[in-house]
């Protein structure tokens, strides 16, 4: 059974965060009492969003989307994230009667897909909203509900996409913006050439590496560097979706960090218990340097674009100078 280390909010400067939450598996549940609760105190639904001189107000369900909202959209949006914390595990969470208010009340919402934040389809369904404008990442990746590896954010190809389809909509709801969002979309866009850069660098010089992890929640940026992740998926599955793993995976695990077959183990830091404790003690007996991953954007102190930043200057320092960065908090 998962343990959260911690609880808390963080400050971005351009987000406000408002939600805690509460660890738990991979499927979430929604009190159907909460949306009903939401519906009776939000007020009446309006036909027509408020004038353009009056920022959009958006919504990005996990914060890493919520800080490219912020970036595209500017001085034009009220931007609020729903899943903040990097010290609990977002797999799972409480529904308030707040939240329910608030998503109720934007204008455009991101949210993951691919089952992570589920929660949020049904209260956007109970609180039908004329205009109002969301981007499903799954789906505007062209992605199937069977995607094994719910982390999108974490793909190179991920934010790009979600950048251009945020400044569409926001020039749809607010049509005299729209040159500025777009030139932000862009702007966005090239910052995002740094990481590229280090991924494409990473590759050359580490291609091939063999790395141990806890679950898949950097997958798709490590393999974009060239590592061998040895960990089998089976396991690292097991591990997100909060079920027993096969005593034949944990094994191989064990024997990863024993027979030194591994250079570097990324540890997700939102979501520990016995087994994943055990591993970490398993990688620092042997002498393996731990990269913090999260699933939830470090703040304060982090952009998306530094936040992955920091990851590929762990992993690189964790090869190069055998040095362990567990965590990204400052």
């Amino acid at each position: 059974m998962r343990s959260p280390r911690g609880e808390g909010e963080h400050q971005a400067s351009s987000i406000s965060f408002w939600l805690q939450l509460s660890g738990g598996k991979h499927v979430r549940k929604l009190s159907i009492s909460v949306v009903f609760a939401a519906m009776l105190t939000a007020g009446p639904v309006t036909t027509a969003f408020a004038a353009s001189s009056v920022p959009i107000n958006a919504i990005g369900v996990e914060n890493e989307y919520a800080d490219v909202i912020s970036q595209v959209g500017g001085q034009y949006v009220r931007v609020q994230a729903v899943e903040t914390d990097p010290n609990t595990d977002p797999h799972t969470f409480e529904a308030s009667p707040k939240v329910a208010r608030e998503i109720a009340a934007a204008q455009l919402i991101v949210e993951n897909g691919v089952g992570y934040d589920a929660w949020a389809d049904k209260i956007m369904s109970a609180s039908a909203r004329p205009n109002r404008k969301v981007i499903n990442v799954q789906t505007l990746l062209g992605l199937p509900d069977n995607t094994a590896n719910p982390h999108l954010w974490y793909d190179p190809k991920t934010m790009p996409a979600v950048a251009k389809a945020i400044a569409a909509d926001l020039a749809a709801l607010q049509p005299a913006q729209a040159a500025y969002f777009h030139a932000n979309a862009d702007k966005f866009i090239a910052s995002l050439e740094p990481w590229n850069a280090a991924i494409a660098a990473f590759k050359v010089k580490y291609g091939q590496t063999p790395i141990a992890v806890t679950e898949p929640v950097a997958d798709y940026m490590l393999e974009a560097m060239g590592f061998n992740i040895l960990t089998p998926f089976s396991l690292q599955k097991a591990i997100m979706d909060g079920t027993d793993p096969a005593p034949q995976d944990v094994t191989t695990q064990n024997d990863l960090f024993a027979t030194n077959r591994v250079k570097v183990f990324a540890y997700n830091q939102q979501v520990t218990d016995t087994l994943t404790k055990s591993f970490l003690d398993e990688s620092r007996k042997a002498g393996i340097p731990v990269v913090g991953v999260y699933e939830t954007m470090p703040t304060p102190g982090y952009t998306y674009q530094s936040w992955m930043l920091a990851e590929v200057a762990a992993l690189e320092k964790a090869l190069t100078n055998k040095v362990s960065t567990e965590t990204l908090q400052k």
